[in-house]
């Protein structure tokens, strides 16, 4: 079309057709912004979702006893370190340190060379394991013991030398300390005996007490769960009681209580920022601007929803009683003063009213983000079936534009070649009246 623009008529008409597409566009345009807003409306859904589904996860942690049910426990002596798990409960105990847990040592004499047909012989847990040491190196000798797999490590070490020949001796180390662990070995029949015995770790409960004294024992210097859910290790014998006291861990919980609450109030700032309206001013004009869950009652009643589980009374008491406040900007903020002393005064009570809110919450929050039938799970899908119906709908309008203005171009076109032909004719016309005209005056 370029070619014959205007060529006869002088219209520009690759502009006019180029106006008359955009009105035709117009229907098209609107369809467009629709998407262009659908999609921005489930980036904001999908946004919450995240929150939401993150915020139940964690709830449904809260929820559970051994979240909350936190103690922390300490020892009166740095010989003796303290570790709680799950099932630790309040409570001391006095231990006496008696000994440390070791592991069986042997030593053979000082050799310059393995001796060709000396025997080597390892019992283990009654198994006698005779080694095949016959024309061995002392390196293949030692490496013969590790491979043997028997709970016994060998390894060289230099002892001098005699004549100028260097010594060796072999040491021979359990893997693993306490009596479980203990082995004898033998050379040519000979047992080479042990410089460090296998020993287990002894602790003793109530040192002086008539009836009531007991000594308890185990292969490592850990003594597991000594107290209910207390590991104690000891590091040093210690002939005076060492002091392990266990109690409730009021920080870690005020932490997990805090984290709860701080999730909270991420989603309900997230839906308030998204639902607050805008008041601008410019050349005198007020306007007024939503933001993407502004008016949106599914928002709303989910806010509701989850705004009810972390604030309705537990058993007649308010949340507020333990530090969960509602403030006056459709929040919620925790009051770690009124958590601790909630705490310290019912610790039972406390610890269970949180988890039933955090129980309420995780199920407020599955109902909405549950991945297959979640609320805005759903509305989030119906949200991406309507762009990409309408995206159907552009590209039909696309095929429907492209038709329209190539018969634009084809009608123009044709107008132009058609006017050309006659002002060809007209020019014609008028030169042959213009002759007969001139041969008339000749005459």
């Amino acid at each position: 079309m370029a070619g014959i623009d205007g060529i006869t008529t002088g219209t520009d008409t690759t502009a006019m057709i180029a106006q008359l597409m955009q009105v035709e566009a117009r229907p098209q345009a609107m369809l467009k912004q629709k998407v262009s807003s659908s999609q921005t409306f489930v980036s904001a859904l999908q946004n919450l979702n995240t929150k939401i589904a993150s915020l139940a996860e964690s709830a449904g942690k809260v929820a559970k006893p051994a979240e909350t049910d936190l103690y922390t426990a300490v020892s009166s002596s740095d010989k003796v370190t303290v570790a709680t798990k799950a099932g630790a409960a309040a409570g001391a105990l006095d231990i006496r340190v008696d000994r440390l847990a070791t592991a069986q040592v042997s030593l053979s004499g000082a050799l310059a060379a393995w001796p060709n047909g000396d025997a080597l012989s390892i019992t283990k847990d009654g198994t006698v394991t005779e080694l095949d040491t016959a024309g061995k190196s002392l390196d293949e000798v030692i490496s013969t013991v590790n491979k043997a797999n028997l709970g016994v490590t060998a390894v060289k070490i230099a002892a001098g030398s005699v004549d100028g020949v260097a010594q060796y001796r072999l040491q021979f180390s359990a893997a693993a300390t306490g009596s479980e662990g203990a082995f004898s070995i033998s050379h040519n029949g000979t047992d080479l005996g042990s410089i460090r015995p296998a020993q287990d770790a002894q602790v003793t409960l109530w040192v002086g007490v008539p009836g009531a004294e007991t000594s308890i024992t185990s292969a490592t210097n850990t003594f597991g769960s000594l107290l209910p859910g207390v590991d104690v290790t000891v590091k040093e014998a210690s002939p005076a009681p060492v002091t392990v006291s266990v109690s409730r861990d009021e920080k870690a919980v005020a932490d997990v209580a805090a984290k709860f609450v701080a999730g909270l109030a991420d989603v309900f700032s997230y839906m308030n920022r998204n639902s607050a309206v805008s008041v601008s001013t410019a050349d005198g004009t007020t306007k007024a601007s939503g933001g993407q869950f502004t008016g949106d009652s599914g928002v709303r009643a989910l806010k509701d929803s989850i705004m009810r589980a972390a604030t309705s009374p537990v058993d007649g008491r308010s949340p507020s009683e333990i530090g969960i406040v509602l403030t006056k900007d459709g929040t919620v903020e925790f009051n770690a003063e009124k958590f601790a002393a909630a705490l310290k005064a019912d610790p039972e009570k406390t610890q269970a009213a949180l988890q039933t809110i955090a129980s309420r919450v995780e199920a407020a929050g599955k109902q909405a983000s549950d991945k297959y039938d979640g609320t805005i799970t759903l509305r989030i899908k119906g949200q991406e079936s309507e762009v990409r119906s309408l995206n159907t709908q552009i590209a039909d309008w696309d095929r429907r534009l492209a038709s329209r203005e190539a018969t634009l171009s084809r009608t123009w076109s044709t107008l132009e070649v058609t006017l050309g032909k006659l002002n060809n004719q007209m020019s014609w016309l008028t030169s042959q009246l213009d002759s007969l005209s001139a041969n008339s005056s000749k005459k």
